[in-house]
């Protein structure tokens, strides 16, 4: 579940470069879509959001399960209407970097993606992630139904007893709030500038 340190540095570097431009590698094509708006609505499908850091990485960990239908990064959590990147980097916004998915749970379901959540990050540190510090960098699960809740919890439940974490869990567990779409650039970042993804 850790990175290497190797692995965090480049992470560290690539969330580091917060108005970088869209210059570099073509993006490499994937049947995931970048847009989760487009199946907002549409019958049989639902509609999970996570924070864990740094949104490249975890949306790019999202991006790799079978059964997930869509990514949009952005931000939530806070109390600022349509933040900007720059906005929300301030840590004043209260706003996470954030992750929707939107998934068919008849192939993927909830608890597949809750596992996928606790591995793209470490859940004991508070308000960082690796190199990434900030109160929008915090662990947390947004939650759009109760069901949603009561499977969140009960994950992190047996996370904590595993005894995989010597400190305790400290992700957030919060009802959906508005999700607003991060600027076009921070989409898929990992597929238009190149980089590889690895996972932990």
């Amino acid at each position: 579940m850790r990175a290497t340190a190797a692995a965090l540095m480049l992470l560290g570097m690539a969330c580091s470069l917060p108005f970088a431009g869209q210059a570099g590698a073509k993006a490499a094509e994937r049947s995931v879509a970048g847009d989760t708006s487009a199946f907002k609505g549409v019958q049989g499908m639902e509609t999970a959001t996570f924070a864990a850091g740094c949104f490249w990485h975890v949306e790019e960990a999202f991006r790799h399960v079978e059964g997930v239908k869509a990514t949009s990064v952005g931000y939530t959590g806070g109390h600022t209407k349509e933040p900007t990147y720059r906005e929300v980097c301030t840590g004043t916004t209260g706003h996470a970097e954030s992750v929707e998915v939107v998934y068919d749970p008849k192939t993927v379901s909830y608890e597949k993606l809750l596992g996928v959540f606790w591995k793209a990050h470490n859940p004991t540190q508070k308000d960082r992630q690796g190199p990434d510090v900030g109160h929008q960098y915090r662990s947390a699960i947004f939650c759009h139904t109760p069901e949603q809740e009561i499977a969140a919890r009960a994950s992190m439940k047996a996370l904590g007893e595993s005894g995989q974490y010597r400190q305790p869990i400290v992700t957030e567990i919060v009802g959906a709030q508005t999700f607003w779409r991060a600027e076009e650039y921070h989409q898929q970042y990992f597929q238009k500038n190149g980089l590889s993804y690895c996972p932990r």
